[in-house]
């Protein structure tokens, strides 16, 4: 049977990279762009140029694949890294662990840590809160890994004779700069994109978000110019990049064109125009407006990610979760869950594992009862079993629903609730908010797309079950948080919204309908989740506990704003205080300082 989901083949190099560029068009560069370089030297300041415009020859392009093919195999590791790869591999527990689990997993209200001894890191997390400097690092790893990988290829001078290629590294460098970018805010992004060895210069949000999508508009004008290119030059990037992802034998939908990168690159520009909504209005809808007028990501073959089931791995949470009993349900996301009465409920996290000793009432739960979770901020307890950590016992994550979740870049759900957002502003977007949210609600599932539709999933449990009745909830469920182990009161859920969309609601409750129905389509990309919690204020979740527990700049009830960098290295923290405070606003680096989109105020 013919699948009809887009994969990015990981295993033959096709991926991400640093952000783009200038269309240079100068007399002289058609001289160039053959140009085979022989040397080892490190290449640097070559990022911004694509040369898209010049004739280059099928041979030149051969010539470039060959040179190049050791660099393209390393930005293998890039591309695996964006989303928990280590060491050159796929995504894998450790790695995602330091990457999303230990903080914007609990950050976003997703998953909380579920013991507090980690050995194997010398490290020790009492709480979600905690402000732990052996972690801090691990949400910014993935952007380390990308940009390594993909700096030396896109500022290499051979790359200039593959310019669809380089364009290619060039907008997944983009994705993960804006990734990084809302973690801590500012960041060596020029340097960085320049392959500098030794970067000093932290820049302002304000400055690193135009200058992304400005590299994003040069890929676009980059791929869209591919039309004009020779039948054999198209056959030599068919050949040796846009069929590596035909690998093992599965089939995809059409990829013999530069149309999925496009929409890719379109996405990430509304995404990033959503982003800035609240502190540069004008400028947010002319990012948007733009993309969506250009193209989107509008099908299911048009996503795109990293695919544990075309690869052959197991989405790392499966082992974090039930292997390592590491992570637990968040209490935020239980009541938010089971207020909705969402199909997640019904299949997607287990009732607890074992029985719970209620102190509160002196009846135990008997195991399989219910959904429960941790509460965020709750001091969890000491080990990795049962037997010496009754908090093991709540929810963890079904291996069955998740083992071969796609780790997307950018979902067609997301998508669809961002265009959903921008109607509501009354932003040109190609249709109405209504259509655009019930089909991100129809889109949100977690499960790979092609196996859903194949009719892998056993009956009632998959989404598509599920979903049509869910989205006609008008109110929802009358639900109270209770926590078993008696660790603080009961506490009634703060969801008051319904599902069906609603044409008389407020555009305040549309707002948070569109959010909150984003937020569960997002689990467990947590950073894109954080995101939006911060911007928006939505969904409602429960205030965090003990914000002591994090460094001091926390009142009760906080949201962690960013991710500090405290380095500990001398020479790093100087490059700090020269001039990452000045970019940060002359702003202290803490927990709860607001990056430059993170304001204040009304949504609307």
């Amino acid at each position: 049977m013919k699948k009809t989901l887009l994969y990015i083949a990981l295993a033959c190099a096709a991926g991400p990279c640093v952000q783009s560029c200038m269309d240079f068009d100068e007399p002289g560069d058609e001289l160039g762009a053959n140009e085979v370089v022989t040397d080892h030297e490190v290449y640097q300041n070559r990022a911004d140029s694509l040369k898209y415009r010049v004739n280059i020859t099928p041979e030149g392009a051969l010539a470039a694949f060959d040179s190049l093919s050791t660099q393209l195999q390393q930005c293998k590791t890039g591309i695996y890294g964006m989303r928990g790869g280590k060491d050159g591999g796929v995504p894998e527990a450790h790695s995602y662990q330091f990457q999303y689990n230990l903080e914007t997993d609990a950050y976003a209200g997703y998953l909380t840590v579920s013991h507090k001894d980690y050995p194997y890191s010398n490290a020790t997390q009492i709480s979600t809160y905690n402000y732990c400097e052996q972690f801090n690092a691990g949400p910014l790893g993935g952007y380390g890994t990308a940009k390594n990988a993909f700096a030396p290829f896109i500022n290499n001078p051979k790359a200039d004779s593959i310019p669809e290629v380089k364009a290619i590294y060039l907008l997944y460098y983009s994705l993960i700069a804006q990734e990084c970018a809302d973690l801590s805010g500012p960041f060596t992004y020029t340097e960085d994109k320049n392959n500098s060895q030794d970067p000093t210069t932290y820049e302002p949000l304000s400055d690193i978000y135009p200058a992304i999508v400005e590299n994003i508009d040069s890929v676009l004008a980059c791929l869209h110019y591919y039309e004009n290119r020779s039948p054999e030059y198209k056959q030599v990037l068919n050949d040796y990049f846009l069929s590596m992802n035909e690998a093992d034998n599965l089939v995809y939908a059409d990829t013999k064109d530069m149309t999925n990168y496009i929409r890719l690159a379109n996405s990430l520009k509304l995404r990033m125009a959503m982003h800035i909504v609240k502190v540069k209005p004008d400028l947010a809808r002319k990012w948007a407006e733009e993309a969506v007028k250009d193209g989107v990501v509008e099908k299911v073959a048009q996503q795109q990610g990293i695919f544990p089931s075309v690869i052959g791995f197991t989405h790392p949470l499966v082992e974090i979760a039930n292997s390592w009993n590491d992570t637990r349900l968040c209490a935020s996301f239980e009541s938010l869950l089971m207020s909705l009465d969402h199909p997640y409920t019904k299949y997607l996290f287990k009732k607890n594992g074992n029985p719970i000793p209620d102190p509160t009432t002196g009846v135990t739960i008997p195991t399989d009862s219910m959904i429960v979770g941790i509460r965020a901020g709750v001091r969890v307890g000491t080990g990795q079993s049962y037997a010496g950590n009754t908090q093991l016992a709540y929810s963890s994550i079904s291996a069955e629903a998740i083992s071969s979740s796609p780790l997307y870049f950018i979902s067609l759900a997301e998508v669809n609730f961002l265009r959903a957002e921008g109607a509501l502003r009354g932003w040109q977007m190609g249709g109405e908010a209504e259509h655009f949210y019930n089909e991100g609600i129809r889109y949100s599932y977690i499960e790979d797309p092609t196996y859903l539709d194949m009719g892998f999933y056993a009956k009632g449990q998959n989404f598509n079950d599920y979903v049509e009745d869910y989205m006609k909830r008008t109110e929802p469920v009358a639900y109270v948080q209770h926590d078993p182990l008696g660790q603080g009161p009961d506490w009634p859920s703060l969801t008051k919204i319904g599902v069906a969309w609603n044409g008389n609601d407020s555009p305040e409750i549309k707002l948070e309908k569109i959010i909150t129905q984003k937020y569960i389509a997002l689990f467990p990309n947590s950073q894109e989740a954080w995101t939006e919690l911060r911007r928006t204020g939505y969904p409602k979740l429960f205030p965090v506990l003990n914000p002591a527990d994090g460094d001091g700049s926390l009142n009760q009830g906080d949201l962690i704003r960013r991710i500090p960098w405290a380095s500990t290295d001398p020479q790093q923290q100087e490059y700090i205080k020269q001039t990452g405070i000045p970019a940060l606003g002359d702003k202290e680096d803490l927990q709860a300082t607001r990056l430059w989109w993170d304001v204040e105020g009304d949504n609307f």
